[in-house]
């Protein structure tokens, strides 16, 4: 994924070490109950819609963004569902803890496309029918889906796996 100027000049004071990067995600749904997510063009695999905030943007402004810019699809937030930090080591070494924040959405127009060079593809998913996604991908989608819950947060010292993948299958608000 192409970096922005802001990640490019973090990168060149500090090179591979850490940084910490709030970001978001999108759990998406229509009004069939399919959910929407993007294979991505770096490393081929189906995500959730997200992406890193921009400096001076709101967290629910972020979300909102990155859908349209990856999907061409226009949101409407529903609700926070939860935030918690994963780590990210690049192909090249740079190494990130992602602050993530997702929310449930809600589609309102647009139709789902390739909207930009992040993507190979972007679709929309029964819940029964899931490509397979990691595991931090479901737990963002069960805690969206789960209505009767708070905003999920991990605990401290509680780990959050965001690249082990998990296999396709039925996501529910009561898994």
């Amino acid at each position: 994924m192409p970096a922005s100027d802001y990640v490019k000049n973090l990168r060149a004071r500090v090179g591979h070490d850490l940084i910490m990067f709030p970001t978001v995600s999108a759990v998406v749904l229509n009004d069939r109950g399919e959910l929407l997510l993007g294979q991505r063009s770096d490393n081929h695999r189906w995500s959730l819609i997200a992406g890193l905030m921009d400096p001076g943007e709101q967290p629910a402004e972020a979300v909102v963004r990155e859908v349209f810019e990856e999907t061409a699809v226009q949101v409407k937030v529903e609700r926070l569902a939860g935030v918690a930090l994963h780590e990210v080591t690049y192909p090249n070494g740079d190494r990130c803890h992602m602050v993530n924040t997702w929310f449930r959405c809600r589609a309102t127009g647009g139709e789902a496309r390739v909207n930009d060079e992040e993507s190979l593809a972007v679709g929309w998913f029964p819940l029964d029918a899931l490509p397979e996604l990691s595991a931090f991908a479901h737990q963002r989608i069960r805690t969206a889906l789960d209505d009767g819950a708070p905003a999920w947060f991990a605990q401290p010292g509680e780990t959050v796996d965001g690249g082990q993948a998990s296999q396709p299958g039925r996501i529910s608000p009561a898994s």
